[in-house]
């Protein structure tokens, strides 16, 4: 287990928590993943440090991230509702009132579309952050859609490359993939190189 993520979340969370930091972070640990793992989640926190300045509510985004992936089965196509739901079950218990709690699971069903409305800071610089692997240098581009794929080693490469793509084409589709953070041209660049080795 990370200490420097447990030390993480006791900051954020209070020492009360700890439980539920715990089992959070047993979850990243989960041995079918191979990208949405704690490297990643660090990763996000890293991101919205650098980005808080843009959020309405730094700390609760940070949550959000927390519990984002929080349940990821690659055989589901609805972990981030039951993400959501996992936050709403598990943050009363530490004493996030009610209105908060409703912000992180917005926040993390957000993450299904990564499409925040206009004026949604949280979103954005949440989406931002899970979405900043896409302008990663291309090597470490590749390592992250190399993971990906080793995460759904279950589907057959026809299925996958379909399934894939649409993904990859619907990021292309937003009118812009970041709402914050300038990585927009490095990011499409790097998914148009992944549409052309599929």
């Amino acid at each position: 287990m990370s200490a420097e993520l447990m030390d993480r979340w006791r900051s954020l969370a209070g020492p009360e928590a700890e439980g539920l930091g715990r089992d959070l972070i047993g979850r990243y640990g989960e041995p079918h993943r191979r990208y949405h793992t704690a490297d990643h989640l660090e990763a996000m926190l890293a991101h919205i440090d650098t980005l808080a300045g843009s959020a309405a509510d730094p700390d609760l985004v940070r949550l959000a991230a927390w519990f984002h992936d929080a349940v990821y089965d690659p055989c589901r196509s609805d972990n981030e509702e039951r993400s959501a739901r996992l936050a709403e079950r598990m943050l009363p218990e530490v004493g996030l009132p009610a209105g908060a709690v409703a912000t992180v699971a917005r926040l993390v069903r957000l993450t299904a579309t990564h499409d925040p409305a206009p004026g949604d800071a949280d979103g954005a610089v949440l989406c931002d952050a899970d979405l900043a692997i896409l302008a990663a240098p291309p090597e470490i581009y590749a390592a992250y859609a190399a993971a990906v794929r080793q995460e759904y080693s279950f589907v057959p490469d026809d299925a996958f490359r379909e399934g894939r793509a649409a993904v990859l084409r619907a990021l292309l589709d937003l009118p812009a993939i970041f709402k914050i953070a300038d990585l927009e041209e490095s990011a499409r660049a790097n998914i148009h190189a992944e549409l052309e080795r599929l």
